[in-house]
């Protein structure tokens, strides 16, 4: 994926920045390189499409920042003790690293199948413990936090200017849509708007020494230690989902840059935006909570992934059977194409020139996936040659990661070619008979006969030119 850094007048990649409320020029600490930290997985059950829409988006920064030229240091944690983790730990009798680490393996076998690139760095927050204390000592230092009976505290009250920073809003404004993650008032804090840094735990649970005694990290002080340990104390990148920005992203910005001084810690904050089910929400109490897996069930991961980066990352995404299954058949054509124009020992007569500017402009507008997966349906849609396999290749296989291997589509299209010769006579038959049928306007007929070539897998598309036929 690493190519050579464009020249200094080329280099108009724009990112929107949450805390600024603008699209901004991306400018780096240091030139020619991103140091990237996106908030990972709580690993408590199998991971669902929301971590899927969020670390798609992602991969899909990773991947362009690095076809820009940038070398990219992605850094993405595993929230490996937590509440969650525990109530399910104790369910099943077993010890609370048993569940992260098989949620963790789950996680990055359906990353991996979705063509997700590997982050370079997973700190996971039990291996961090030393840091973390030194932060929060810190803070206790510097008269940011105070020792509570049952734990300490970071007091909002000693920089009330950092407030409201990622979400424009007061704290007793957006308290309601915080996902139940906000600190209920507790016996040992001073103000309902301060928040843990380290909880004091019940003696069955796990627990590490600490100055204030035996107890974990709260939840959000735990994202700052691990970014600060690999980057130091200023970083380029901060990425995560919408509902992250309050109060996770949010007291990260008080912690880090009251314990470090430095401001902004963070150059650019990304969110993606939520993802829909039928026009709601996705919940398990709403019924329409999906896994990944169970995507996976009615989509092929890649399928999956054309329609999750064919919305603007920042928008958000509303799943219906129809839009699902639009995107499926866009990426069959898309994969038919790259197979077709893999055989072919000619040159096509496509502007690829001009689709490979629209792309960079697309992906340099914020990562535009939307519009730049609509350049790729153009060169789909045009003649089939050598050279538009190469730019299918490049543009929808390395940087997107819509795109099997070659190997894997010129045997995946031997199969089809095979598949589709067994039907073949069939199939012309049934077509031959609906189109009499249509021509005699007998369209009851002539719908039993497509319901019966769906029955065996075939799809029939009119056209102006008569109807095609593909495999399903």
């Amino acid at each position: 994926m690493k190519g050579k850094p464009r020249s200094p007048d080329r280099m108009t990649l724009r990112v929107y920045d949450t805390r600024s409320r603008e699209k901004r020029k991306l400018s780096t600490l240091e030139a020619g390189k991103v140091r990237m930290y996106v908030c990972g997985i709580t690993p408590y059950s199998p991971s669902h499409l929301g971590h899927a829409r969020c670390y798609l988006a992602f991969d899909m920064v990773h991947r362009w920042l690095e076809a820009s030229g940038y070398d990219v240091d992605y850094v993405q944690n595993f929230t490996d003790i937590d509440d969650k983790i525990l109530d399910i730990s104790n369910s099943e009798g077993v010890e609370y690293s048993v569940v992260a680490n098989r949620n963790i393996d789950e996680y990055l076998e359906v990353m991996d199948a979705m063509n997700v690139l590997r982050a370079d760095h997973y700190p996971r927050v039990t291996e961090t413990i030393p840091e973390i204390i030194g932060m929060v000592s810190t803070l206790v230092d510097k008269g940011h936090a105070y020792v509570g009976d049952d734990g300490v505290y970071f007091e909002i009250d000693t920089a009330p200017e950092k407030f409201g920073q990622l979400t424009g809003q007061t704290l007793e404004m957006v308290r309601a849509g915080a996902g139940g993650r906000v600190e209920d008032t507790g016996s040992g804090k001073r103000d309902h708007r301060d928040f843990a840094l380290w909880k004091r735990v019940k003696p069955s649970e796990p627990a590490w020494d600490s100055p204030w005694g035996a107890g974990r990290p709260g939840w959000h002080i735990e994202c700052s230690a691990m970014s600060l340990k690999h980057f130091g104390e200023q970083f380029d990148i901060h990425g995560g989902g919408h509902d992250l920005r309050f109060p996770h992203h949010e007291a990260e910005i008080f912690q880090s840059e009251c314990c470090t001084g430095s401001e902004p810690v963070v150059g650019y904050w990304m969110h993606n935006g939520f993802v829909n089910v039928d026009g709601e929400k996705m919940s398990k109490s709403l019924g329409n909570f999906w896994t990944i897996r169970d995507a996976f069930e009615h989509h092929a991961p890649l399928a999956l992934r054309y329609a999750l980066l064919s919305v603007p990352y920042r928008n958000p995404i509303d799943l219906t059977p129809e839009f699902l299954g639009d995107a499926t058949i866009h990426y069959d054509r898309l994969v038919e194409a790259y197979g077709t124009s893999l055989s072919s020992d000619t040159e096509s007569d496509s502007d690829l020139s001009g689709a490979s500017e629209r792309f960079t402009a697309a992906m340099d507008d914020d990562f535009n996936t939307r519009a730049a997966i609509i350049e790729v349906q153009g060169v789909v849609s045009s003649s089939a040659g050598s050279d538009v396999a190469v730019w299918l290749e490049k543009h929808a296989g390395n940087i997107l990661g819509l795109l099997p291997s070659s190997d894997e589509v010129r045997s995946g299209m031997a199969q089809a070619d095979s598949a589709r010769a067994e039907v073949a006579e069939r199939v012309e038959s049934l077509l031959a008979e609906r189109e009499v049928a249509r021509k005699s306007s007998d369209w009851g007929r002539a719908d039993e006969i497509r319901d019966e070539l769906v029955s065996i897998g075939v799809l029939v598309e009119d056209g102006l030119d008569g109807p095609t036929w593909r495999l399903i």
